[in-house]
């Protein structure tokens, strides 16, 4: 009997010891899962000027295509204005003239 009972103490020391090492690697692996995640959180919080400064140059080009294309309407308008202007021009001082000339003031 004191053999089983030598056979039984020495299986539940055994197995307090597993259940020590096993709390032991819990311990250490919910240790290294939190170090993870703060160093994942410090790359991230690390990226963010990069994702504005990324961002900012994506609408500082949209807003340059926005300029460059109003400039072109405002350039065609500006010609076909100019072109209008020129092609009234005769008719202008032709009336002038007329104005000018006109005996009957």
């Amino acid at each position: 009997m004191d053999d089983t009972l030598k056979r039984l103490l020495d299986a539940e020391v055994r197995a307090e010891k597993i259940a020590q090492d096993a709390e032991r690697e819990q311990e250490r692996v919910i240790q290294r899962a939190m170090q993870d995640a703060r160093l994942a959180e410090e790359r991230f919080r690390a990226s963010i000027p990069e994702l504005h400064r990324g961002q900012i140059d994506k609408a500082d080009e949209r807003a340059g295509q926005t300029v460059a294309e109003l400039r072109r309407r405002y350039d065609e308008r500006h010609i076909q204005l100019r072109d209008m202007a020129e092609q009234r021009e005769d008719e202008a001082l032709e009336a002038a003239f007329a104005l000018l000339i006109d005996t009957r003031l």
